[in-house]
């Protein structure tokens, strides 16, 4: 098998570091044959893996424009008829987060639907469809469909499909080593991709392959992190800005001895969802680096406590046992979450994933949290 082409993924980029050497994991059976069933080439390798910037230059002027977004949730029927109606059953797995829609093809869902499905993710912040029949292309036009969609210059490719990028914890491990104490980087708490100038908005992953048993991944809501917070201490972090780094680092191209720098963006620590108005948390242990304006240890002290009631309320946290062919749309604006490697690569995982890229993330002083909004606010939460 011939390895694939090396090429930027942005043409920008000048300065490349050629990838690792050609991938000689097998394919998993079930990932091959949704594959060739789509008309993905493999012939010349599998995955697909782009020259990655080197220098930090490179790597901040990926998508380092302002773009306009507007959300398609924003302008759905509140009451999701349409597609709610077409599908055999609606079940909210918790209280607070998570549904599952039973009887539905996301590759044949009207534009209708498909506008109330990112409504009924910015409420329930993640969506999960079983037994899907989706191909790498029909799932990059529906991220397309949710906004530009992320191609990202670091990480594994479907080959002749951009922005559609394969999660494949065992070619992962053969990059980066993982065990049973220090697994896999997706194995922590964490938000994708809250370096972008305009950070992720609705991220699809499908998993064709799945271990027979382990391999969970869990969310957290945004809006009942928040909601956990008293009142009084909402005011001290409501307006607040904070630093968010990158998964990957770069060289200063003027100073390369100084060694790996990651990219940093300034953001807002509570965010408003622009599609249901509702205030939620925005902060994961992973990336969050530090309040701006506090000291580090002012800075450290407020967001380990946001990160521990993120992460510490099972009330608040949906755990989702796979099974083959199944797809969860999720919402990074008002989540969190991490993926069990208790299976420890002794059987296969393998997925595609595509994310949309959303509105450059606000605050606005008036907007309710999600229980004031819905009428289920107690006395001591105003």
């Amino acid at each position: 098998m011939a390895p694939a082409a090396i090429e930027p993924i942005d043409s920008r980029i000048k300065d490349v570091i050629v990838p690792v050497k050609n991938n000689k994991v097998p394919i998993p059976e079930t990932a091959r044959a949704r594959l060739e069933k789509a008309g993905i080439d493999l012939s010349g390798g599998y995955p697909y893996r782009p020259a990655a910037p080197l220098y930090l230059d490179d790597a901040y002027n990926v998508r380092n424009d302002e773009r306009e977004y507007k959300d398609v949730g924003a302008r759905a029927d509140k009451s999701k008829s349409a597609l709610f109606s077409a599908a055999k059953e609606v079940k909210h797995l918790t209280s607070h987060i998570g549904t599952e829609i039973v009887g539905l093809q996301l590759k044949d869902l009207t534009d209708q639907q498909k506008d109330e499905l990112a409504l009924l993710i910015a409420e329930r912040s993640v969506v999960f469809f079983r037994d899907q029949d989706i191909s790498p292309q029909q799932q990059k036009a529906l991220g397309e469909y949710y906004g530009e969609i992320e191609i990202h210059p670091q990480v594994p490719q479907v080959p002749g499909v951009a922005g559609v990028t394969v999660i494949w914890p065992a070619l992962q491990a053969t990059e980066k080593k993982a065990d049973f104490r220090n697994p896999g980087g997706a194995s922590r708490w964490h938000t994708d991709l809250v370096h972008e100038k305009q950070p992720a908005g609705i991220t699809h992953l499908h998993n064709d392959t799945i271990p027979s048993i382990g391999g969970d991944t869990l969310w957290a809501s945004g809006y009942s992190a928040y909601e956990k917070l008293s009142p009084e201490f909402r005011k001290i972090i409501d307006g607040k800005k904070a630093i968010y780094r990158s998964a990957h680092t770069y060289l200063d191209r003027n100073d390369p001895t100084a060694g790996p720098k990651f990219i940093e963006r300034e953001h807002t620590l509570v965010r408003v969802h622009p599609a249901t108005g509702w205030k939620a948390l925005w902060v994961n242990r992973a990336m969050t680096v530090r309040i701006v304006g506090l000291d580090k240890a002012e800075s450290d002290l407020i967001l380990n406590y946001l990160y521990d009631v993120y992460e510490r309320n099972v009330d608040i946290q949906v755990r989702f046992k796979w099974t083959p062919r199944t797809s969860a749309l999720w919402d990074n604006r008002i989540t969190i979450h991490n993926a069990s490697w208790d299976y420890e690569g002794k059987e296969p995982r393998h997925g595609t994933r595509v994310t949309s890229l959303a509105e450059k993330p606000f605050f606005d002083p008036a907007a309710p949290t999600r229980r004031q909004a819905l009428g289920t606010a107690g006395v001591d939460d105003i």
